[in-house]
C-alpha cells in the first residue's frame, strides 16, 4: 500500500495541507509537532516525490458565473491505446472539461464539465465533443445540486487501516 511509504509525520503534513494549503510553514510545523526547518524539508520532499501535485484555490464556479455543471459519459468506437490517448489529449484542450476519467465498463470516459449556461454547454457538446473522431456515443446528466465535494483523500481512513496492520 502506497500510504505505508510515509511516516506518521508526513501523513499529518499531507492531511493538514489538504485541508488548508495556505497555512505558513511555521503553522504547519506547529500542527504536526515538529520545528519549521525539518517541516519545510519534508514538504519539499513530498512535492518532489509527487505526493503534493500543487496548491489551488477552491473557487465557487456558480459565484463566478458557471451556472451549469454536467457529467458526460462518453463511449468510443475504438479502445486501442492510441485512440484512448488521443481522446484524453483532446479533453485536456477543452476548457469546459474540468475532469476526465477513463472507466471500466459500459462507458469509456466520464467528463465533468462546467459552463456559464446551458446554451454554452450545448454548443460545446454539438460542435466539439460529438464531432471528435472515435466518439461513438455521449450521454449527459445535468447536475441539479451537489451534496459533497471533498478534495483529496480521507487520511483518517488511511490511519485506521495502518493502525490495524501494525
Amino acid at each position: 500500500m502506497a500510504g505505508t511509504r510515509l511516516d506518521p509525520i508526513d501523513r499529518k503534513i499531507l492531511a493538514e495541507l489538504q485541508s488548508d494549503g495556505r497555512m505558513t510553514n511555521v503553522e504547519l510545523a506547529k500542527r504536526v509537532g515538529i520545528s519549521a526547518p525539518p517541516c519545510l524539508r519534508r514538504v519539499r520532499t513530498l512535492e518532489e516525490q509527487g505526493m503534493i501535485r500543487g496548491y489551488h484555490a477552491d473557487v465557487d464556479a456558480r459565484e463566478l458565473g458557471f451556472e451549469v455543471q454536467v457529467f458526460a459519459m462518453v463511449g468510443l468506437a475504438s479502445q486501442a491505446e492510441t485512440d484512448l490517448s488521443a481522446f484524453e489529449d483532446k479533453c485536456r484542450s477543452w476548457p469546459l472539461v474540468r475532469e476526465c476519467h477513463m472507466l471500466n465498463g459500459e462507458v469509456d470516459f466520464i467528463l465533468k464539465c462546467v459552463a456559464p449556461d446551458l446554451s454554452s454547454f450545448q454548443s460545446f457538446l454539438t460542435s466539439k465533443l460529438l464531432t471528435t473522431p472515435n466518439v461513438a456515443s455521449v450521454k449527459t446528466s445535468l447536475v441539479i445540486r451537489g451534496a459533497k465535494d471533498d478534495p483529496g483523500v480521507p487520511f483518517d481512513v488511511l490511519e485506521e487501516r495502518l493502525s490495524v496492520k501494525a
